[in-house]
């Protein structure tokens, strides 16, 4: 058996048995140190596979500060601390720096610091970040509680469309086009949501997959049924646009496109904070898996292990 076979999640499960662990299967692992919880979490970008060469260095180095940002914040936490490990050829000096300015500019917007790592040589970049956080309570996958509304903190889909618009190579974009390719670029974690999950989410998560897969996650780990409205997802005015100019259907993009880094949580509906871009896109109800407008959805979106429209 191959790994295209298990996929992502199924090589998880397997380690998670070997290691027998109880902690392992949210975003970040949280641990007691000194009476307080501290979040650890750990994610790498891969040449080829996460972006490619010929893009802005700066914004590999603040993408991969920002996605370990991301998983942190999804399970209430801030960021304070990071290590980072890169795999480097013989590429130029000024490369490097470029893409540590990027961490450097990433770092200074979430308050955070890198505080060491390690450099080996390898065939192609990778950039690898361990993050550690902090949190008053910890929020992870398995809370969701029947009755609660399942929320998301803003556009999706505008990821997915960004990559396409990259692969085109075109040598003019338009305005819209443009915006698109800075949210894949240089995605930005919702820190602002960070105390409102700790003080108010039941269950919580980050939509680094796709919303499709990652609500199930969600609705696997809490055991209960996701049922969501697709009046309700939102969608920018952006891809609305990329949408109409090739002829796609932006909630398909909404529901499959990852790396949006957006995130899905739930908790009743008197906690619905109006100061926050709060999406209500569902409610949580007794069952499993998850269904759009009463009709179910399959879990499809990115897989480490397997060929999808959204990997480079």
């Amino acid at each position: 058996m191959r790994l295209s076979q298990i996929g992502e999640l199924g090589l998880i499960e397997r380690l998670k048995r070997i290691l027998d662990s109880q902690i392992i299967g949210d975003d970040t692992a949280p641990v007691n140190l000194g009476g307080s919880t501290v979040l650890l979490t750990c994610d790498t970008l891969v040449e080829d596979r996460h972006f490619k060469i010929s893009y802005p260095p700066s914004a590999i180095g603040w993408k991969a500060i920002s996605v370990n940002v991301s998983d942190v914040v999804a399970n209430g936490g801030t960021p304070a601390y990071a290590l980072i490990s890169l795999v480097l050829p013989d590429v130029q000096v000024s490369f490097v720096e470029e893409v540590y300015l990027g961490v450097k500019k990433a770092c200074e917007f979430y308050r955070c610091q890198v505080v060491g790592g390690n450099v080996s040589k390898g065939d192609k970049v990778c950039v690898d970040v361990f993050l550690v956080g902090e949190t008053e309570r910890f929020v992870g996958r398995r809370g969701a509680m029947e009755g609660d509304w399942v929320f998301v903190s803003g556009p999706l889909g505008d990821s997915r469309a960004g990559l396409e618009l990259l692969l085109m190579e075109k040598k003019n974009y338009e305005d819209f086009e443009l915006s698109l390719i800075e949210r894949h670029l240089r995605p930005t974690a919702r820190v602002d949501f960070a105390k409102h999950i700790s003080k108010y989410a039941n269950a919580s998560m980050d939509i680094s997959d796709g919303l499709s897969i990652d609500a199930h996650r969600l609705a696997q780990a809490s055991g209960v049924r996701l049922n969501l409205f697709s009046k309700n997802i939102p969608i920018s005015q952006e891809l609305r646009s990329f949408c109409r100019k090739h002829g796609k259907d932006p909630l398909q993009y909404a529901l499959l496109g990852g790396e949006d880094y957006q995130l899905l949580f739930t908790h009743p509906a008197g906690r619905f904070n109006p100061f926050l871009s709060m999406f209500h896109i569902g409610v949580v109800e007794k069952g499993q898996g998850v269904y759009l407008d009463n009709n179910p959805v399959e879990p499809e979106g990115f897989d480490h292990f397997r060929v999808l429209a959204t990997s480079i």
